[in-house]
């Protein structure tokens, strides 16, 4: 494909990205785009990931309603080549499995288990991650055997486009979870018509116009500013008016002294044009709260983790956090024993399938019923 083609389809997918599609939608369409800028792959996989612990907490694969048990054992039981975790946190973002074992991609417990079963030869990975850093997903891409290997250029847009499809797949996602709250700090879905009237509020939306500053939503009707700046930057956007890809996103300290995010997207239904700004609270990383309520771990063994299940080294725990490598060390000894493993990839395993296994397959269920996709954990019951 041509660079011209290439820069068309990307610009294409920002596009979509801001429309406020539910993500199973957005995979769908991006799948049509991702097949003309990156041709003769099999159909792609995506999946979602938390950006706290970087472990998967849903897929879309056409064809693969479930994904198998085995499959994720490799990814968070086993030592293994390009695993997601890693490609994520690399500086490219982007990396291939022929690149990754040195043109054996045999060497590879996945490619013999999974990828050679299916079919299918060369694999390329894809970080979908925010312009700040955030990882909300990995796009995997698959080709059969005797098909040509993904080239330098097809491996510069995917890492292009990873900012457009991270921000359309974390905006589905709160989305989602503001049409079906089911938490108190659930996010807040206000939906203006084309002529910025309110036209519906979600349940809890009502408690977050309260707490902006210079509105008077429940006296008068008068939206804040900022729910009428961001609502104004996902209009122009649409409309082309903006240059693709510009961020309809604000962050707000509250009256009562919160921060709070707001993110505007464009919704199109029934050829009328509407716009949806999610409202939620600046919140730490889900799996914090999780970790001290299931195994009591300290705030300090809840930070090595979360960095453990990044995939990060002592090393980089140790620079990360400011101490010394020997008391990483103790830390990990002390999580150990709360969680009753011997090693970091143990203890990899013992979160993904205690706490976001579960995550994923309700999710596997919400797609076959046609319901919001949730991210993070699953809750501790």
């Amino acid at each position: 494909m041509s660079a011209y083609a290439m820069e068309r389809a990307h610009d294409r997918i920002t596009w979509l990205a801001e429309e406020g599609h539910d993500l199973v939608t957005f995979w769908r369409e991006a799948t049509a785009l991702l097949t003309r800028a990156v041709p003769h792959h099999v159909t792609p996989c995506f999946y979602t990931m938390d950006p706290a612990s970087l472990l998967v907490t849903s897929h879309y694969h056409e064809g693969m309603p479930a994904i198998p048990r085995d499959w994720l054992a490799l990814e968070y039981s086993a030592e293994d080549f390009n695993k997601m975790a890693d490609v994520a946190r690399s500086p490219r973002g982007v990396a291939t499995l022929d690149e990754a074992t040195g043109g054996d991609p045999a060497r590879s417990a996945r490619y013999r288990k999974s990828m050679q079963p299916l079919g299918v030869e060369q694999e390329v990975l894809a970080a979908l991650r925010t312009r700040s850093g955030e990882v909300w997903g990995m796009l995997a891409l698959y080709r059969a055997p005797g098909r040509r290997p993904f080239d330098a250029g097809e491996v510069a847009f995917l890492r292009a486009a990873g900012p457009a499809l991270a921000a359309g797949a974390r905006r589905a996602l709160l989305l989602g979870e503001a049409a079906e709250p089911d938490a108190p700090d659930a996010p807040g879905l206000v939906v203006l018509d084309g002529e910025w009237q309110v036209e519906s509020l979600t349940p809890g939306a009502e408690r977050w116009l309260a707490d902006l500053p210079d509105g008077d939503w429940e006296a008068r009707g008068v939206l804040p500013p900022s729910v009428l700046a961001v609502a104004g930057r996902a209009l122009r956007t649409a409309a082309g008016a903006e240059s693709p890809g510009e961020v309809a996103f604000a962050r707000v300290l509250s009256l009562s002294g919160r921060w709070i995010v707001l993110h505007g997207a464009s919704l199109h239904s029934g050829g009328r044009q509407r716009i949806a700004v999610i409202v939620e609270p600046a919140h730490p990383a889900r799996i914090a709260p999780l970790l001290m309520a299931a195994y009591g771990l300290t705030e300090r063994e809840q930070e090595v983790t979360r960095l453990v299940l990044q995939g990060h080294s002592t090393a980089e725990i140790s620079e990360r956090l400011a101490v010394s490598r020997h008391t990483v060390q103790e830390h990990l000894k002390h999580i150990f024993e709360k969680t009753g493993v011997r090693s970091r990839r143990d203890l990899v395993g013992k979160v993904f399938f205690s706490h976001y296994e579960p995550r994923l397959r309700d999710n596997e269920a919400r797609t076959a019923a046609g319901r919001p996709i949730r991210g993070g954990p699953y809750p501790a019951p």
